[in-house]
């Protein structure tokens, strides 16, 4: 049942109003002026108004100013003897969702409020979405609401809560443990959410690191050492890096994944500890498998479900509300004011390529908080597109004509199949961009 109000100061006029619309499908409360719509509105839930135009003291869209600066999902028509275009502009542009010209037909009137209630439950809808969408990237502690973002969300939300392993590949800086962590946050697992950097463990250590070890197992062991894998129990092993994890140990990983028991270093006793295993690199594993210098089986035994953080120049519509997240968040961690940025200012930061991702981001932002100096976010933007765009040539060499191919096509890809950016995206001129397309015949 919709709650309807009508406001109209004409008694007559209001009985015929509400005569109409009692068809069963509205709560109708009516009232004469804008101060008792207002008492009401304080007092009973309503979800759509119709309402006069002139009202005495106050108008209607004096009440229309009034709803949508504090009740914006309310539907709302208005009308009036005084039907000009003007007043119609005026109405629209306030945020009225209809506007009917007195005197008006029967059919015109219920037209006019099916309207606004449709207009209800759009932003309804809308605005539970968006505190979906918020809640889920809060829990997540991802930010960004780019279409590349929302297949990253759709992918955690579908494997969440399932045991299935999970191999997160991206480049440096693009949130890899944060996907993580949200798998494991958005989980129904009660353990912890135990990470480690593979490339960060010295080899001797390694073993003990991830699977314990008893006492006197090694030099140094003056007690029994738990593993990283056991104090995961019930919760989630996040192994960053994974491809630097020595070869020894990837077969030992491997038995984990395929038995599910561990054997601490120096004991015969295996356990078998409830754990969901996600592992993230920014190498290509397959390739280093190809090369002997990664487990062919344990990559297979990982990539169950592969999860890609894309880059940053990628997503670029994120950057702005990334910049104001890390802009709030240093400016309270330093108890300093909140800075605005210049248009100029942002626009580099727009067009900056971002090698270094999200976390180059967050760094610059740190710095310019911290120093109270711009140039601390800007330094380096206007370095040649070479330096920016820097890579090595594979040792093997190029097919130059396959690699010119790619790159027009990436660009366009990039730029939303945009000739114009895509050109100035690789610094060549419109009609050299043009004339490659066509020798490759790419459309």
């Amino acid at each position: 049942m919709i709650n309807l109000l009508i406001v109209e100061d004409d008694e007559q006029q209001r009985n015929i109003i509400e005569t109409i619309v009692d068809n069963g499908n509205f709560q109708v409360t009516s009232s004469a002026s804008v101060e008792e719509a207002i008492l009401i509105l304080k007092s009973q839930p309503i979800d759509v108004i119709f309402s006069d135009w002139k009202l005495g003291n106050l108008s209607g869209i004096d009440l229309l100013n009034f709803i949508r600066k504090n009740y914006p999902h309310i539907g709302f028509s208005i009308a009036t003897a005084y039907g000009t275009i003007a007043h119609a502009v005026e109405a629209m542009e306030a945020g009225a969702d209809d506007y009917l010209a007195k005197p008006f037909q029967r059919q015109a009137l219920l037209l006019s409020v099916d309207k606004a209630v449709k207009a209800m439950q759009l932003r309804s809808e809308n605005s539970q979405l968006n505190e979906a969408l918020v809640e889920q990237n809060n829990l997540a502690g991802i930010i960004g609401n780019a279409p590349c973002m929302a297949k990253v969300y759709e992918r955690l939300k579908r494997v969440s809560h399932t045991n299935a392993t999970v191999l997160i590949n991206g480049e440096s800086g693009t949130g890899k443990e944060l996907a993580a962590r949200a798998l494991h946050e958005l989980s129904n697992r009660s353990g912890k959410f135990i990470a480690i950097n593979c490339g960060a463990i010295p080899e001797s250590l390694a073993e003990a690191e991830l699977f314990g070890a008893i006492k006197g197992a090694y030099t140094g062991a003056d007690s029994d050492k738990e593993g990283k894998i056991q104090a995961a129990d019930k919760g989630t092993l996040f192994l960053d890096e994974i491809g630097e994890l020595p070869l020894t140990l990837q077969a030992k990983l491997l038995r984990f994944l395929q038995e599910g028991t561990v054997v601490p270093v120096g004991s015969h006793s295996e356990s078998k500890p409830d754990v969901r295993v996600v592992v993230a690199t920014h190498r290509n594993l397959m390739e280093m498998a190809e090369q002997g210098e990664f487990r062919e089986d344990l990559y297979y035994r990982l990539n169950v479900v592969p999860l890609v953080m894309p880059p940053l120049r990628e997503r670029r519509e994120d950057i702005p509300k990334l910049i104001n997240h890390f802009l709030d968040k240093f400016a309270k961690q330093y108890h300093s004011p909140l800075p605005e940025l210049d248009k100029n200012v942002l626009k580099q930061l727009l067009d900056f390529h971002w090698p270094g991702n999200v976390r180059e981001l967050s760094n610059r932002v740190e710095r310019y908080i911290l120093l109270d100096d711009v140039n601390e976010l800007i330094n380096g933007m206007n370095q040649s597109s070479v330096e920016q765009h820097s890579f090595t040539l594979p040792s093997s060499g190029i097919n130059w004509e396959e690699f010119e191919k790619q790159c027009l096509q990436d660009a366009l890809r990039q730029n939303n199949g945009n000739k114009t950016k895509a050109a100035k995206f690789l610094q060549l001129g419109y009609k050299a961009f043009l004339y490659r397309l066509e020798k490759h015949s790419i459309g």
